[in-house]
């Protein structure tokens, strides 16, 4: 299964699909907080409810202390970087330009999402997302991802062993 994600000129289809559906998702979802969004109440929610174990004690202890020292205090850089992330991965998707790299950072979000108690799309977009990740450069090559690559691979020699397996 991971050969033919990796390899297979239908597979490219498939994920280009995939990418762009998920890329409109995301900058949709940035658009929508461009003017007045602050993740405030959620981060405080997050830190006053967090997520429980069965046994009632937090389940992510860690992750509620870093919420607690970390983000809240610098909520002004959270808010610019939430809005812009879900922009720049939805770009980044739809064209296929650098397409493992805002799919990393969609991971990276959902699961902040998730680690913080929110369900809703989160589960949905990182099936789908670990798709896309698994799959590499063929999930890029039907975009800009087809030009950029061989482009780093040729002009940048220090970076050619990071991106051969892209």
């Amino acid at each position: 299964m991971v050969k033919w994600l990796r390899s297979s000129n239908v597979s490219s289809v498939l994920l280009a699909i995939i990418r762009i559906y998920l890329g409109v998702l995301w900058l949709m979802a940035g658009i929508e907080k461009v003017s007045g969004f602050t993740a405030e109440k959620f981060i405080s929610a997050a830190i006053k409810s967090p997520v429980l174990e069965p046994t009632g004690h937090s389940a992510y202890g860690w992750y509620t202390s870093i919420l607690e020292n970390f983000v809240a205090p610098n909520i002004g850089i959270f808010n610019f970087l939430v809005v812009w992330g879900e922009i720049f991965i939805g770009l980044g998707l739809i064209f296929g330009a650098f397409t493992t790299t805002a799919t990393f950072f969609a991971l990276m979000m959902n699961f902040s999402y998730l680690l913080s108690g929110s369900i809703s799309v989160n589960p949905k977009y990182i099936v789908l997302e670990f798709i896309v990740i698994v799959a590499g450069y063929n999930a890029g090559k039907l975009g800009l991802d087809r030009f950029i690559i061989p482009f780093i691979r040729e002009k940048v020699p220090f970076l050619k062993n990071s991106v051969e397996d892209y």
